[in-house]
């Protein structure tokens, strides 16, 4: 058997603990499958006296990270502190020195990523991130390597589970957004400043990693139009489902022969779509190739077990490489840059959910605006009247149009005298 290879954390919270834990606890078993032992040598943390969920050997911890990415002993280092800074600083300064890196770090991956991946390869080493989208979820790697021969078209994803739960939970309990964010909180589903994953910039993220690795090509977390769940109301979750819906904070990364579009948003999903059933903090990713078709990826996108599988199993993939003396993996290499459209083109139908006068002749006034402006009407509902205000709600869904349409038209519709305020405005996405 191959000798040692040391390992040196970043981080030793929840998913760095759950990594440590396994590591220690399935040494020998691993160090059958690999071909040589793995060995915890050094583990960076901010406080040495905090209570840790895994008991490491006497002089692992440390309070300095130059401990570990100064150990010549040390050929993997896994980065699981988060945030673009100094996270991207220690994974650069672990390539400088000769170090495989494994990441579970979704925002510098995202930003960073194409540099980071080419600077690593120049030095013939690798980074490893499957934990940086989906958890436990194996996107990363067939990204990298099992859909290769693909020319991908599509990738649609629920790739945050505090928005699903807190989803979910308004969709099937009838309660409204704070008190389902506030139990999602009370279980750890959410953060106590949760603002990342409910404003949608979490899902931004993983959907400009995954369009990246699956357009080849360069998609920045700005590239993505990003909205999130926080003005949602308890209503359009029932209205939803009498349409035949439910609404789900969905990814959406589309490659047409010339140009692509990216975005995050709580969008109507029918009932007959796969993506729908996707409920609680499960996620889903649904992947269209040429050459495969539609593949569906689904499982726990979240928590400490499913994450640390993925960081685990990245670090017994490259131990394995080092083993074999294969150094080098594949690497992934942008083909150039993808036009990314602007929202204003994307075409597809909404949902609007508008209060108006009771008074005769306001449809008509609503329906010649979406006219004026390209949209059709494919169906209307007048739903709850209040007669003490003398006001109706109208539930309008259109045909296919562009967005630039339907956002002229509803500037229009909230200048209509007969129109108190427009409630709600959902795509409706399959």
């Amino acid at each position: 058997m191959t000798k040692e290879i040391g390992v040196g954390l970043i981080g030793v919270g929840t998913v760095g603990g759950g990594v440590a834990r396994a590591l220690i606890e399935r040494k020998e078993y691993f160090a059958r499958q690999v071909g040589a032992p793995l060995v915890v040598r050094r583990a960076a943390v901010r406080d040495l006296t905090k209570p840790r969920s895994v008991e490491l050997p006497v002089g692992v911890l440390t309070a300095n990270v130059d401990e570990v990415l100064g150990d010549p002993s040390i050929a993997i280092v896994v980065e699981v502190i988060g945030g673009e800074e100094p996270a991207g600083t220690y994974i650069r300064r672990a390539l400088a020195a000769g170090k495989h890196v494994v990441t579970a770090n979704k925002e510098l991956m995202a930003k960073s990523g194409p540099e980071l991946l080419a600077e690593a390869h120049s030095r013939g080493l690798d980074i490893m991130f499957e934990a940086s989208v989906g958890g436990g979820i194996p996107l990363i790697a067939p990204l990298r390597r099992d859909l290769l021969a693909n020319r991908i078209t599509s990738i649609r994803a629920i790739i945050n589970g505090t928005t699903n739960y807190i989803l979910t939970a308004m969709a099937q309990e009838g309660t409204g957004y704070a008190e389902a964010l506030a139990s999602a909180q009370r279980l750890g589903y959410a953060e106590p400043d949760p603002t990342n994953d409910v404003e949608g910039y979490d899902a931004a993220y993983k959907l400009a990693i995954m369009a990246s690795l699956g357009f080849r090509t360069r998609v920045r977390p700005a590239d993505v139009h990003t909205e999130g769940i926080s003005s949602l109301e308890a209503i359009d979750f029932r209205y939803a489902a009498e349409l035949g819906y439910v609404i789900k904070l969905l990814a959406i990364a589309e490659r047409t022969d010339g140009s692509m579009s990216a975005r995050v948003a709580p969008v109507f999903v029918p009932h007959t779509e796969p993506l729908s059933k996707v409920d609680g903090v499960f996620n889903a990713v649904q992947i269209v190739g040429d050459l495969t078709g539609t593949v569906l990826f689904q499982g726990r996108g979240a928590g400490a077990e499913p994450t640390s599988s993925a960081v685990v199993a990245d670090i017994l993939d490259l131990a394995h490489s080092l083993v074999l003396g294969s150094r080098e993996r594949k690497y992934w290499d942008p083909e150039g840059d993808i036009p990314v459209e602007s929202m204003a083109l994307v075409e597809t139908r909404y949902y609007v959910r508008v209060t108006v006068s009771d008074q005769t002749g306001v449809l008509a006034q609503i329906a010649r605006v979406l006219g004026d402006n390209g949209v059709s009407i494919a169906a209307v509902n007048q739903k709850e009247a209040n007669a003490d205000e003398q006001t109706a709600e109208l539930v309008i869904m259109t045909h296919r149009a562009h967005e630039s349409a339907m956002q002229a038209a509803l500037t229009s519709i909230r200048e209509l005298a007969v129109v108190v305020r427009v409630n709600s405005f959902l795509r409706v996405e399959g």
